[in-house]
């Protein structure tokens, strides 16, 4: 629970609160409060590196959490102006003297980085590459052994199914043969209407010459 708290009050006290004052220097113009707070930033920044190791090591220590609320305190105090006086009397000669150093180190940092980035970025396409390489070679072969699967048999019986299908002209030929018949006995059972026709018609004009007769 305490623990909670002074990690509330350092965002409070600590984080916001400078953060605003920082703001107003920044709006105003004013240097004395700009070199003010930003003195204060890199004390802040070397405190809050500090405390991720200290909440780990010295967490037991009695009042550990209460110095820390009255470390901050200090820090932002306009009488004692503790981030001042840390940074003139301590960072900022030390960071002089190491100036240098430090800037050579961040330079081989920086090249080292972009290196390894670049090394593990070709090793990344490399194995993107190896792996769709891979994955269409799978691909082909897959595709290889179906085709081989379709066995000489499988087109043996294909074809015997394509030559067991009847050819359409030899139906239109059986068909053709089938109504020459039909027309035959067509036109034998027209012929035999047509001779009763005739015979019915004689027959009657010997009928009237008889009644002609017999009224004279």
């Amino acid at each position: 629970m305490v623990g909670w708290f002074v990690l509330f009050c350092v965002l409070i006290f600590g984080t916001l609160y400078p953060a605003y004052y920082s703001y107003k220097a920044v709006k105003s113009k004013d240097i004395k409060e700009y070199v003010k707070w930003m003195m204060y930033w890199i004390i802040f920044a070397l405190f809050t590196t500090a405390e991720t190791f200290t909440d780990i090591f010295l967490c037991w220590f009695p009042f550990y959490y209460e110095l820390k609320i009255a470390f901050v305190a200090w820090l932002l105090s306009p009488y004692t102006k503790g981030s001042s006086l840390l940074y003139r009397k301590f960072v900022h000669p030390t960071l002089s003297s190491k100036e240098k150093e430090i800037d050579d180190c961040l330079v081989q940092a920086k090249d080292r980085s972009y290196d390894a980035l670049v090394h593990f970025g070709k090793r990344g396409l490399n194995v993107a590459a190896t792996a769709a390489v891979m994955a269409a070679s799978k691909g082909q072969g897959a595709l290889s052994e179906r085709l081989r699967s379709f066995s000489m048999q499988d087109l043996s019986t294909i074809r015997g199914d394509s030559s067991s299908t009847v050819p359409p002209s030899v139906t239109v030929r059986t068909s053709s043969k089938q109504s020459q018949p039909k027309t035959s006995r067509s036109a034998s059972e027209g012929t035999g209407s047509s001779g009763k026709s005739c015979t019915s018609t004689a027959v009657m004009r010997s009928y009237r010459k008889l009644q002609v007769c017999c009224a004279w």
